[in-house]
């Protein structure tokens, strides 16, 4: 338990083991759901570990397996739930996992910071410069202003002329199993991943867990 202004309520630990329990057949929330409430909790609690515990102390939780398997899942440091979403969306795909609101600094020692972004992958490459790229979600209730725009110009003119591949990312490039596969095709090309390594059958989005999946499967094969 936790004190929020004086009431005493279920801490988010807790609160996202609990909710474990309405993943599934016919229950309300998602496999990818519970991916996107356990990286906001662990933002909040400064890490994953937190939840690791909650689930460690029930003795017999409600979709054990499942928690266990979005567990694996989860990440520190997610600002919001569409960096979730495209996160393990790339990650599904065979993209190598970005990291996440990453602090980019000048490439020549300077130290000066040209600002954080969203997904960051920085790939060191034998007698080759790194590749480094940089995903920005732009959300629309933040970036479509003129103010907003004109700021986010520039911070990616600072990106670029530092030697970042900036890819904005929409939601429209998130909605519907086209786009996303165009939006992992664009990512891949970027960081130099062969489409041929790509597993674009995963492109959609989790409802079920794969355990889930698997009963369904062998009760089918049994009828």
């Amino acid at each position: 338990m936790v004190d929020i202004h004086g009431l005493r309520v279920v801490g988010p630990a807790d609160t996202w083991v609990d909710l474990g329990g309405l993943v599934g057949r016919g229950k309300p929330v998602g496999l990818d759901d519970l991916v996107i409430l356990g990286d906001a909790c662990a933002t909040r609690l400064g890490a994953v570990a937190p939840l690791r515990i909650a689930l460690g102390r029930r003795v017999r939780p409600r979709a054990k397996r499942t928690l266990h398997e979005v567990l694996g899942l989860i990440r520190f440091g997610s600002a919001s739930p569409m960096e979730t979403v495209t996160r393990i969306l790339f990650v599904r795909s065979g993209l190598p996992e970005p990291m996440l609101n990453q602090p980019v600094h000048a490439a020549d020692g300077s130290g000066r910071l040209l600002g954080f972004g969203d997904l960051v992958w920085r790939i060191e490459r034998r007698g080759e410069p790194p590749i480094k790229v940089i995903g920005e979600y732009q959300g629309e209730k933040f970036h479509t202003s003129r103010e907003q725009r004109e700021h986010d110009a520039a911070r990616r003119r600072g990106f670029e002329d530092d030697g970042w591949t900036v890819q904005e990312i929409w939601r429209s490039d998130v909605t519907g199993d086209g786009p996303r596969r165009e939006l992992v095709e664009r990512m891949a090309w970027s960081l130099r991943v062969p489409v041929d390594d790509l597993h674009l059958e995963e492109v959609g989005t989790r409802f079920f867990s794969q355990h889930a999946i698997d009963q369904a499967i062998q009760r089918g094969l049994a009828r």
